[in-house]
């Protein structure tokens, strides 16, 4: 550059230096450009190493089909109560003939969520046993239990929703003298008292005591003596622990369309189609207690000071960061409406080679 500076002209020394640069930044462009191809290149060779392993896989284990393995699974939702179940089942049971699966009912006597030992056996061996009624979706309001305690080496999927405690409460206390536009024919139980939920809680009456509230943690605690002690810490922690670790998905009643679409996007098997069912669907979230009255501040503000309110809210407020954690990592917004993330990873670096 000392001797174009002497010999060349100061416009033409510029001149060079920018053709210098230009080129300089086209090398660099190739070489990101050959960078790229070569990324692309080796993916391609990945997937299709991939795909030779796992049709090798398949011709060497042919009992061992995905769709088989799809077939044998089970789902089961113990459904806590006035938290939008109905809503949900409806849609597996829309859904089931089209997807071919089975759905069944767990019918308990008089709705009790616990089971004895001998119905939890009888339970866990229908469940895993039943190859007739398999892939299956099993729902019932029973409280959570260890399949792996009866040495069963697959347990089924568990999934459930959980809603606001006192909104739930309040639902199911006008459930039980109203019912619902479900079966509006239906006599309830409390049919015919007229005493709204604020009444109840002014008078101290039960149906509405702070005791009442206590249903959520025991039914993910599940059939331990400790679950079913109103106001048990354990009880709470073994629920949390039990939500995390056994079940693939908890709902937040409040916002279930988007537990229903990352149902469709985990396990399309069973819900392929649920979300678009939901949306324009004509009766299967339409679900809605009757002569429901909202509560006043004063009576929301009386069951708050109950420590049973704090630990059921505690829980619900756990479930509720959990469940939107998974959702913030499984989709995106755009014109306010959600869409779910395309596949996000590859497999690359595949050993030994395939001659």
């Amino acid at each position: 550059m000392g001797l174009l500076r002497i010999i060349m002209p100061p416009k033409l020394q510029l001149l060079a230096v920018v053709a210098f640069v230009i080129a300089m930044l086209f090398l660099e462009n190739q070489v990101q450009k050959l960078e790229e191809s070569r990324g692309k290149l080796e993916r391609a060779i990945a997937r299709h190493e991939v795909r030779e392993i796992e049709q090798r896989h398949t011709m060497d284990n042919p009992r061992q089909d995905v769709g088989e393995e799809l077939d044998d699974i089970i789902i089961l939702y113990n459904r806590v109560p006035k938290t939008a179940s109905t809503s949900f089942t409806n849609i597996a049971y829309d859904l089931c003939a089209k997807n071919k699966y089975h759905v069944l009912h767990i019918n308990t006597t008089k709705n009790n969520p616990v089971m004895s030992l001998q119905d939890q056996a009888r339970f866990v061996k229908n469940v895993t046993t039943w190859k007739e009624m398999k892939p299956g979706f099993y729902h019932g309001h029973v409280a959570y239990l260890d399949f792996t305690k009866y040495g069963v080496k697959k347990k089924p999927i568990y999934v459930n929703v959980i809603r606001d405690p006192i909104e739930r409460l309040v639902s199911y206390y006008y459930f039980l003298r109203f019912g619902d536009d479900y079966r509006p024919g239906l006599k309830r139980r409390k049919q015919g008292d007229k005493k709204t939920f604020d009444e109840c809680v002014a008078a101290g009456g039960s149906d509405c005591a702070p005791e009442k509230l206590w249903l959520q943690i025991p039914f993910f605690c599940g059939h331990s003596s400790e679950c079913w002690n109103v106001g048990s810490k354990w009880a709470l922690e073994q629920a949390k622990y039990n939500l995390v670790n056994e079940y693939l998905l908890v709902g937040i009643t409040e916002e279930l369309e988007d537990f229903i679409m990352l149902l469709e996007a985990a396990l399309p098997r069973f819900f392929r189609g649920a979300t678009e069912l939901y949306r324009t669907g004509k009766k299967s979230h339409l679900r809605k207690t009757t002569e429901k009255k909202l509560p006043t501040k004063e009576t929301i503000a009386r069951l708050q000071l109950s420590e049973i309110w704090k630990m059921e809210n505690e829980f619900y407020e756990f479930a509720l960061e959990q469940f939107q954690f998974i959702r913030a990592h499984a989709v995106r917004e755009k014109d306010g409406e959600l869409y779910l993330l395309s596949k996000s990873f590859f497999y690359e670096k595949i050993y030994p080679k395939i001659n």
